[in-house]
């Protein structure tokens, strides 16, 4: 027999969860149409021959199949890699670095944070046209400078190791006022009781900075690698601006092949299942990272 009060109990719970569900309608439907549904999509016309002319034909794992052998993926696999594998360390050490120096109460404390934090304000685009001008190899910054010290230019654009260097050069600058602020409010949340107990015990400032805020940041840490891991993967607005790929597809990366692919060659079939690749990496990289960082978690 139910007690008096259930019936008003479960009117109240179902209005809730109308309630609940009218306001993630909107995120949910939004999310469906630009999101789920383009990746079915892209998903199926890997699939195909397209050229966006006429009626796709359907190929099976024909263009998974010409991955294996395809010398531009793999160069353009390994320099992903590459990126990823200097960018994002270095940026969350830099952003680290920063985010201690600026953590403790300093004059204009404020207006370095700002400086650091300016980058973030501006688009992909506008950060790699700034960094064009400044590596530019004919009249750029850098070179007029190096010619001042009466030192010969550096072939930003023409060289291959220099025009990778510039693209991370430039992606470090514009991504480490982000890892600084991700790391500023780990900072925060250290109680000042552990360095103070620290530094009673005799540890000195490389002590604490290593056994109190490299462990107290593990989570900002975590974080950070698979934020700075996918951006990392899927670059392309510095790389397309700054280089367009080359020389010599020395800076080509997964985003930019697969913009050539689809847009220059008109291989849409080929370029969606360069996407599904790196989709499948990118999942694949966040999966095994949550996973290694619960097992650190639980066994720490």
């Amino acid at each position: 027999m139910r007690s008096p009060g259930e019936g008003p109990r479960r009117r109240r719970r179902a209005g809730e969860a109308r309630a609940a569900w009218a306001f993630l309608g909107p995120y949910l439907l939004t999310l469906a149409l630009f999101m789920v549904l383009p990746l079915f999509w892209a998903l199926t016309i890997s699939f195909q021959q397209d050229n966006g002319f006429g009626d796709a034909r359907w190929s099976g794992l024909d263009n998974y199949v010409r991955l294996a052998t395809d010398v531009h993926f793999w160069l353009a696999a390994l320099n992903t890699a590459l990126f990823t594998a200097v960018v994002t360390p270095l940026s969350m050490a830099l952003g680290l670095g920063a985010a201690t120096l600026l953590n403790p109460v300093l004059p204009g404390r404020a207006v370095f944070r700002s400086v650091f934090i300016l980058p973030m304000a501006v688009s992909g685009v506008a950060t790699a046209l700034t960094g064009a001008l400044v590596f530019n190899e004919n009249n750029g910054i850098f070179n007029a400078l190096l010619g001042s010290l009466g030192l010969g230019g550096v072939q930003w654009q023409s060289g291959g190791v220099a025009a990778f260097a510039s693209v991370a050069l430039v992606t470090l600058w514009w991504r480490v006022g982000f890892n600084m602020l991700i790391y500023l409010a780990g900072l925060q949340g250290i109680d000042p009781v552990l360095y103070e107990s620290a530094r009673l015990d005799g540890a000195g400032r490389r002590q604490r900075f290593r056994y109190i805020t490299v462990p107290m940041v593990g989570p900002s840490s975590f974080f950070l690698v698979i934020m700075n891991v996918i951006y990392s993967f899927q670059v392309f607005d510095i790389v397309f601006v700054m280089t367009g790929g080359g020389p010599r597809d020395a800076t080509s990366v997964l985003v930019t092949y697969a913009y050539e692919t689809a847009f220059t060659t008109r291989d849409h079939g080929y370029s969606a299942a360069i996407g599904m690749v790196l989709l499948l990496l990118t999942f694949g990289f966040t999966v095994a990272r949550w996973r290694t960082g619960r097992t650190a978690d639980v066994t720490g």
